[in-house]
């Protein structure tokens, strides 16, 4: 074989190298963006952080896990009421959104035996005192 045949090989090889990834990543499932209204989140954004540091300047830490009995305990006053969003970044379709309200003094605690194991994100919106507050912790169950 003589190099005009190798040059010519390496080239057809490194062409159908490429062409195959580009039919399998066509051809890919489950590449989602983390949100179906990514340009309206983004234009609010400024929103959640102003909201995030007004949460920081609580004397609590509102959200906490209890990996042994899978709870999530809320450290919320009497009255509030927000939304616990349980966010699965890589599937969108395990993602579940929680309605708060807060009735009685003390923790309240939400169950997460049902969620499948992994990573998850969980991020609370409430207003407390007419002051909007948002938080968000990442675990593992």
């Amino acid at each position: 074989m003589n190099w005009g045949t190798g040059i010519v090989l390496t080239i057809i090889g490194f062409v159908a190298l490429i062409m195959t990834m580009v039919v399998i990543s066509v051809r890919m499932d489950g590449i989602e963006l983390v949100t179906e209204n990514y340009y309206e989140e983004e234009i609010k954004y400024q929103d959640r952080i102003d909201d995030s540091n007004s949460a920081m300047q609580l004397d609590r830490e509102v959200i906490s896990y209890n990996s042994q009995s899978k709870v999530i305990e809320l450290d919320l006053p009497n009255g509030t009421i927000g939304s616990l969003q349980l966010f699965r970044p890589s599937d969108s379709s395990l993602d579940q959104k929680i309605k708060v309200e807060v009735t009685h003094t003390g923790k309240t605690e939400v169950s997460l035996d049902q969620l499948k194991t992994g990573y998850w994100k969980v991020q609370l919106n409430w207003s407390e005192n007419g002051v909007d507050r948002y938080q968000e912790k990442k675990i593992t169950i």
